[in-house]
């Protein structure tokens, strides 16, 4: 298990586990960051990840994809 940070671009990663407070769970929860889902890193531009998540692209911060178990 590793953070997203260090997760490989254009592979696909299951989420195993979010850390943190939560608030953090939360709202990475409402995002669709739930344990089981696939994540993709698409790109890495100066610290913001831009990643596809149950079909939709969104961009999430380094602090939030160090929160992301895969």
């Amino acid at each position: 298990m590793m953070p997203l940070v260090f997760a490989d671009s254009g592979e696909d990663n299951i989420i195993k586990r979010i850390t943190g407070n939560n608030e953090v769970k939360q709202r990475l929860e409402t995002l669709g960051f739930v344990p089981g889902a696939t994540v993709r890193i698409i790109s890495n531009n100066n610290g913001n990840f831009i990643v596809n998540i149950k079909e939709t692209r969104m961009a999430i911060s380094t602090e939030m994809a160090q929160r992301i178990m895969v």
